[in-house]
C-alpha cells in the first residue's frame, strides 16, 4: 500500500502555478488560458476525454483504487480555472466601459464560482477517500481542506453572506497556522504563510461587515471562531491534527529538516513569508557556511606557516577570494527575487498583507541588497589585500628602491572604486537610513575608503612624472582621513565591526597605519619632483637647467679627490718630501725674452733687380 501512495500537495501547487503564471501581477487571463491548456494535456495524458467531434462520451465514475496524482490535479485545475474565469469577469464588470454589461457579467462571475467550488468539494471527497485508506498522508488532506475552505469562504464572501464566510476562514486560517508551526522544512512554513496572509484582510473585511468591534485583531476571531466551528466544518479536524502532528515528528527523526535560520536585523527578526525567497535564502545559507568552513583551515595554515610567506599566502588568498563565488550568487539570485515581489506589490496597487507594525517586503528587498553589498565588498577588499600581498618585495639586508608593477595600482584603484560604489549605494538603503549609527559607520567608511583610494591613486601619477596632480591627491587623502575620524568619534560602539558577518573592519591603528603611509608618501613625492625639474610645474626635464650654484662648483672649484679619500680614511696619507724654497719672483720685473727675427725680402733677379740698382733701390 505504501507503493502506491500519493504525493499530492494542493496548496503547493496552486501558489507555484500563480505565481508562474500571471497572478502575481493579477493577470487571470492569462492565468485561466494556463489551467485550460493544463487540464486539456491532462486529460489527454490520462484518457479521460470526452470522445472527439459532437459525439459525448460519459466517463466512468473513479475508484479509490485506480485513482493517481494526474486524476487530483485535473480537478483542482478544473477549479482554479473556473475561479480565475470568475475573477475575470468581476474585474471586467468593473471597467466604466463595461457598465451597460455589469449585472450580466457579475451573473457569469457568480456561475463559474459556483462551478469552482464544486470541483474542489470533488476533489475534496476523493482526498478524504484516500486519506482513509491510507494512501494520501494527513498533510495532503490538511492543504486540500484548507485550499476548499478558502474558497468556499471566498464566494460567500462574494454573495455578501458574511457570518458564515467568516467562519469558513477562520478554520482554514487555524489550519494554516498549524501547519506553519509543525512545517518539516522552511518552504512548507513560507507557503503557509502565504495563504494566511492572503485571507487575513478577508477575515477582518467579513468582521467588519458584521461589525465586531475589534475586526482589526484577525488572530483573534480566528481563534475565537475556530475553536466553536472547526469540529463542525471539519469533519474530525482534531484527529486530523493530531495525526499530522505524528507524521511531522517521524519525518523529523527520520531526515535532517532544511530550517532556515532565523535571520536578525538590529535584534528583530526578519520574516521570510515566501516560499520562493526561502529557496534562494536557504542556499545563501549554504554558502555562508561553506565559508566558514573554508576559513578555519586557512587560519590553520596560516598560524602553522608564520614563517614562510610567499606563493602559499597568495594560494591561500585566491581561496579565500573564490570562496565568494557561490554567495554572491545565491544573494544575487535572491535579491532578483525580492524585487520581483517588490514590483508585483506596486503594479497590482495592492498594500502589504503582513500584519500592521511587521517588516514587509520592501524590508525584506532592503536587508538582502544590504548583505549583497556587503559580501560584495568583503570580497573586493580580499582581492585588495591579495593584489598587495602578491607584490610585496622580499626583506633584504640592504635597502633597495621598490619597484613594483605598473599594473598594480591602476588594479587596486579600479577594486577600490567598487567599494565605493558599493558603500555609495548601502547608504543609500532605507535601513541604513533609519539606523544613525549605521549610517554613521558606513559614511566613516565610505571616507576611508576614498582617503585609500587617493594614496594608490598618487602613485599612479608618480609612475608617469606628474608629481602636482600626486600631490593634489595626497592633499585630499589627508582631508578624507581627518572626515574619517571626526566620524568615528560620534558613536562608541561600531554596528559594522561588531556585526556579523563584520564585512569591514576599521580601527583606530588602521587610521595612524594609512596617516603614517600617506605622510611618508608626501615627503617622497616631494623629493623627487625637486630632482626631476626643480619643483617647476611648466618646466619639463629635458629643457630644465641647473641652478648656478652647480656650475660654480663644478666649473671653478678643483675638487681634491685625494684629500677627501685621505680625510675618508681610505688612503693612507703620502710621506712628505722637503723641498727647497724657491723665491718667488716680483710682478713687476721684467723678464728678458729674445727679439723677435724680421721677415726678409725674398730673393728677385732678372731686369728688375738690374734696374733697381741703377735708380738706388735695394
Amino acid at each position: 500500500m505504501s507503493e502506491n501512495k500519493l504525493s499530492f500537495r494542493a496548496l503547493q501547487l496552486a501558489n507555484e502555478q500563480r505565481t508562474a503564471y500571471g497572478l502575481r501581477y493579477n493577470d487571470f487571463m492569462r492565468y485561466r488560458k494556463h489551467c485550460a491548456n493544463r487540464t486539456h494535456r491532462l486529460r489527454s495524458t490520462l484518457k479521460t476525454t470526452h470522445g472527439k467531434g459532437r459525439e459525448f462520451k460519459k466517463l466512468p465514475p473513479l475508484s479509490t483504487d485506480s485513482i493517481k496524482d494526474g486524476h487530483l490535479e485535473l480537478l483542482l485545475f478544473e477549479s482554479e480555472r473556473a475561479w480565475a474565469y470568475s475573477q475575470d469577469l468581476v474585474t471586467q464588470s468593473l471597467q466604466p466601459a463595461n457598465e451597460d454589461q455589469a449585472g450580466s457579467l457579475r451573473h457569469s462571475a457568480t456561475g463559474r464560482f459556483r462551478r469552482a467550488v464544486h470541483w474542489s468539494t470533488q476533489l475534496l471527497s476523493h482526498c478524504q477517500s484516500l486519506y482513509a485508506s491510507s494512501r494520501l498522508s494527513a498533510e495532503g488532506l490538511m492543504q486540500i481542506t484548507i485550499y476548499t475552505l478558502i474558497l468556499n469562504g471566498r464566494f460567500l464572501r462574494y454573495r455578501d453572506n458574511f457570518e458564515d464566510a467568516v467562519i469558513q476562514l477562520s478554520v482554514a486560517r487555524h489550519l494554516l497556522d498549524e501547519l506553519a508551526d509543525r512545517a518539516a522544512t522552511s518552504r512548507d512554513q513560507a507557503l503557509a504563510t502565504v495563504f494566511a496572509d492572503e485571507i487575513g484582510p478577508e477575515i477582518r473585511y467579513c468582521a467588519h461587515e458584521l461589525g465586531r468591534e475589534r475586526a482589526y485583531d484577525v488572530d483573534a476571531i480566528a481563534a475565537e471562531l475556530s475553536g466553536k466551528h472547526r469540529g463542525e466544518i471539519v469533519e474530525g479536524c482534531d484527529a486530523l491534527i493530531q495525526k499530522f502532528r505524528q507524521e511531522g515528528e517521524v519525518a523529523g527523526k527520520g531526515e535532517g529538516r532544511k530550517k532556515l535560520t532565523t535571520l536578525m536585523w538590529e535584534g528583530q527578526p526578519v520574516p521570510v513569508r515566501n516560499p520562493e525567497l526561502v529557496d534562494v535564502l536557504l542556499r545563501v545559507q549554504e554558502a555562508e557556511a561553506k565559508i566558514t568552513q573554508s576559513r578555519e583551515p586557512a587560519r590553520a595554515e596560516g598560524t602553522s606557516d608564520k614563517g614562510r610567506k610567499g606563493k602559499s599566502g597568495s594560494h591561500g588568498s585566491k581561496k579565500g577570494v573564490a570562496a565568494y563565488d557561490a554567495i554572491l550568487l545565491a544573494l544575487s539570485d535572491a535579491e532578483e527575487v525580492a524585487r520581483k515581489l517588490v514590483e508585483a506589490q506596486q503594479n497590482s496597487g495592492s498594500s502589504s498583507t503582513s500584519a500592521a507594525g511587521t517588516r514587509d517586503i520592501h524590508f525584506v528587498h532592503a536587508y538582502i541588497v544590504y548583505q549583497l553589498l556587503s559580501r560584495r565588498i568583503q570580497r573586493d577588499l580580499l582581492l585588495v589585500s591579495a593584489l598587495l600581498t602578491s607584490h610585496r618585495p622580499q626583506a633584504s639586508a640592504k635597502p633597495k628602491k621598490e619597484h613594483v608593477d605598473a599594473r598594480l595600482y591602476p588594479a587596486v584603484v579600479k577594486l577600490l572604486d567598487t567599494v565605493i560604489q558599493g558603500l555609495a549605494q548601502m547608504r543609500n538603503l532605507s535601513i541604513v537610513d533609519e539606523s544613525p549609527d549605521l549610517a554613521s559607520a558606513v559614511e566613516a567608511r565610505l571616507t576611508f575608503t576614498k582617503a585609500r583610494r587617493c594614496s594608490y591613486l598618487s602613485q599612479c601619477y608618480v609612475a608617469v612624472k606628474k608629481y602636482a596632480e600626486a600631490l593634489s591627491l595626497i592633499q585630499h587623502a589627508t582631508i578624507y582621513l581627518r572626515e574619517t575620524r571626526s566620524t568615528l568619534s560620534i558613536f562608541s560602539e561600531d554596528p559594522i565591526s561588531s556585526g556579523s558577518p563584520a564585512y569591514y573592519p576599521l580601527t583606530s591603528s588602521d587610521l595612524d597605519a594609512l596617516e603614517f603611509t600617506i605622510t611618508q608618501d608626501g615627503l617622497t613625492i616631494k623629493n623627487e619632483w625637486f630632482a626631476y625639474n626643480g619643483g617647476s610645474i611648466d618646466v619639463d626635464n629635458k629643457t630644465y637647467k641647473k641652478p648656478l650654484f652647480f656650475d660654480i662648483a663644478l666649473n671653478y672649484v678643483q675638487l681634491d679627490m685625494d684629500r677627501l679619500q685621505e680625510r675618508a680614511g681610505k688612503v693612507s696619507a703620502p710621506v712628505l718630501v722637503p723641498v727647497q724654497a724657491v723665491p718667488a719672483k716680483s710682478r713687476l720685473e721684467e723678464v728678458a725674452r729674445p727679439k723677435t727675427p724680421e721677415p726678409q725680402a725674398p730673393a728677385r733677379g732678372g731686369l728688375s733687380s738690374l734696374l733697381e740698382g741703377w735708380w738706388g733701390r735695394k
